[in-house]
């Protein structure tokens, strides 16, 4: 009984932690782009890069920690391991420290070097691996130490609670609701775990005076199953290989995505999310991430079919995380070379679409 005592006061006062460190936060920005072409079509960024941690994946680090605590899942002295591509693990080790948590990030190779010192920083360990090893990786691991395998994939979209307590979609939306076009035509969000376009599109149907006129397009990178699997349901599709666009697209498909609360779904290039990138480095003068130009790209080619349509509206997507993080691939010519991805021919897309 004075165990399960003394366990009981540091999960509360593990819960006082994160919610005090909430509570320090102001919410995210949301940013209105006027472009040029689109004078009756309205671009919202919400830009979540300026979590503490420094991306979208902060808000599902600090759900997944409440949902393991809450869960009986993390203790004091419990080992916290992840499975991830960089970001996820950059705020679960922010978390970790915050609850003074060993913590170990599984990354498949590759990964920015910049995130991995990052995560680092943050006081955690790092173990790189082939990509499609993972998963199995950091459950091997878990289960050695006597820990507690986040899985991410799997409890992203059942860790949020999609109906509203501070969640991405109450945020956004509460934030468009003085805006000239309150209620968006579409919201525009790419997929790693799947868990936030699973948020978004639950909430959407949640609320009646959103259901009847907003959609949701989750726009998909290269070296990804989730278009395909939206397209033809096959739980079991695999790819060898990783995205190139780092916490976004999967060789496999994951538990929290959910395509059926998903209107559409674009496929995207990666030189064009990368092209988009360093054309909205003039607009906003600052560095995104590539799955922000994912986001974006999809963003630019939905407006303009609402203007083809002659239809006002707007289109809200979000700045995912900063570019300082990639300064040595997605911002490097070398890289870029070496990956054979050609920029020009879809920054001339987007010149054409904002003529």
């Amino acid at each position: 009984m004075q165990d399960l005592c003394g366990e009981r006061q540091w999960v509360c006062e593990a819960m006082q932690r994160i919610n005090a460190d909430f509570n320090r936060s102001a919410d995210t920005h949301l940013i209105r782009v006027d472009l040029p072409g689109f004078d009756d079509q309205a671009l919202y960024l919400k830009d979540e890069s300026i979590h503490p941690s420094g991306s979208l994946k902060h808000r599902l680090a600090r759900s997944l920690y409440l949902y393991g605590l809450c869960n009986g899942m993390i203790g004091p002295d419990t080992v916290v391991v992840e499975s991830s591509s960089g970001s996820t693990a950059v705020s679960e080790a922010y978390f970790a420290r915050l609850l003074g948590l060993r913590f170990i990030a599984v990354l498949p190779e590759g990964t920015a070097q910049k995130k991995i010192d990052q995560i680092r920083f943050y006081g955690a360990e790092t173990r790189a691996v082939p990509a499609p090893d993972i998963y199995a990786e950091a459950e091997r691991i878990a289960s050695e130490l006597g820990g507690h395998y986040m899985d991410q994939f799997t409890f992203a979209e059942r860790a949020t609670d999609w109906r509203g307590n501070n969640n991405i979609a109450e945020s956004l939306f509460a934030q468009l609701s003085l805006e000239e076009h309150a209620i968006p035509d579409w919201v525009v969000m790419s997929a790693g775990t799947g868990g936030t376009s699973a948020t978004i599109g639950r909430f959407i149907r949640y609320r009646g005076d959103l259901s009847s006129k907003t959609q949701l397009c989750v726009a998909d990178p290269e070296n990804s199953v989730f278009y395909d699997h939206y397209v033809t349901r096959d739980p079991d599709l695999r790819i060898k290989g990783r995205s190139r666009i780092e916490g976004i697209g999967r060789p496999r498909v994951e538990a929290s995505f959910q395509p059926r609360v998903i209107d559409r779904m674009m496929q995207v290039p990666d030189a064009a999310s990368l092209a988009t990138i360093h054309w909205l480095e003039g607009m906003l003068g600052r560095k995104c991430g590539g799955s922000t130009g994912t986001n974006v790209w999809a963003a630019l080619h939905l407006m303009a079919e609402m203007r083809e349509a002659g239809r006002a509206g707007s289109v809200a997507t979000l700045i995912c995380d900063g570019g300082e993080r990639y300064l040595d691939t997605y911002y490097n010519p070398g890289w870029l070379e070496a990956q054979g991805l050609d920029l020009a021919p879809h920054l001339e897309t987007i010149a054409r679409l904002t003529a």
